[in-house]
């Protein structure tokens, strides 16, 4: 069986978002159907417990030291290219529910790219990363966004836009990009956040607030199901007849983690267009809620 969740890795209320101006929603806490089938352990809606998410941005805008900082709590100043892909398993507990994000680095090299877009399909979220320091990066923002959306729906993905290298820039450029990265942001109807992998400055608090969005979108989608066959009791079962092997645990995780997002993405389509617009603010809460 897996470890338990650690103990820095659990949420219980919903994250805030960094600015009120490009937030994907401005709740303070988690969509009240959420909670209930958290709280009902309703476990064929809550079972379905992991997030495909991809990183996409230029060369050395710190896309892996991005991961790495919250992953591994470490920072490299040597930089080190991304050759194609990389990736790493972050595992959670959001209201009381285990819940894993499956984090894709990919290259900003143009001779990797090719290589990189193989991995683009199936993402519930993708995080555009750019250098606050560097004009350029944030000019190729949207191209990035838009070479990762030909793999995707764009009504059923989360998008996060994320200037790293806070720590690298002056009071007034730092002014200048932010402006210009809030007003991209709100063109793309994405959720922008600024942090320093070398400082660790909100590193955390954009992860669990990715995590808690995606969770949120994962579960609505489940719910907005009806006459499906029970996902999340078929993958429990799944986990309790492999996970305990610990010889080919790490390879049923990386295969696991793998098809299940393009899987999910398949199969609930319909339902997380419905939720995620729902978040987005594009209809009313079916509950209510504004």
């Amino acid at each position: 069986m897996f470890p338990p969740v650690r103990r820095d890795r659990i949420i219980a209320q919903l994250p805030e978002y960094f600015t009120p101006a490009a937030a994907l929603h401005t709740k303070d806490v988690f969509h009240s159907r959420v909670k209930a089938a958290c709280q009902g352990q309703k476990t064929g809606a809550v079972g379905f417990n992991i997030a495909k998410v991809i990183v996409v941005g230029d060369v050395a805008v710190g896309k892996t030291c991005l991961i790495s900082r919250f992953c591994k709590d470490s920072f490299d100043k040597n930089y080190k290219a991304t050759i194609g892909v990389d990736f790493e398993m972050e595992r959670f507990e959001v209201l009381g529910v285990p819940f894993s994000l499956q984090l894709w680095d990919t290259a900003g090299q143009e001779r990797f790219k090719c290589i990189a877009s193989t991995y683009y399909r199936g993402a519930q979220a993708i995080i555009v990363v750019f250098d606050l320091s560097c004009v350029s990066s944030l000019d190729n923002a949207r191209q990035w966004l838009e070479d990762a959306m030909k793999e995707n729906d764009p009504s059923s993905v989360l998008l996060f836009l994320v200037g790293t290298k806070k720590d690298l820039s002056s009071p007034d450029q730092l002014a200048y990009m932010e402006q210009e990265a809030i007003r991209l942001s709100e063109e793309i109807r994405a959720e922008y956040w600024t942090v320093s992998a070398k400082s660790g400055e909100s590193i955390r608090e954009f992860f669990f607030r990715v995590a808690s969005l995606t969770f949120e979108a994962n579960v609505l989608a489940e719910l907005e199901k009806s006459g499906s066959r029970r996902v999340g009791d078929i993958i429990s079962k799944c986990i309790l007849l492999h996970a305990g092997d610990s010889t080919n645990g790490f390879l049923f995780s990386l295969f696991y983690s793998h098809i299940i997002a393009t899987c999910f993405l398949q199969e609930s389509q319909t339902a997380q267009k419905k939720s995620t617009n729902q978040l987005r603010g594009k209809q009313p809460a079916a509950d209510g809620e504004g």
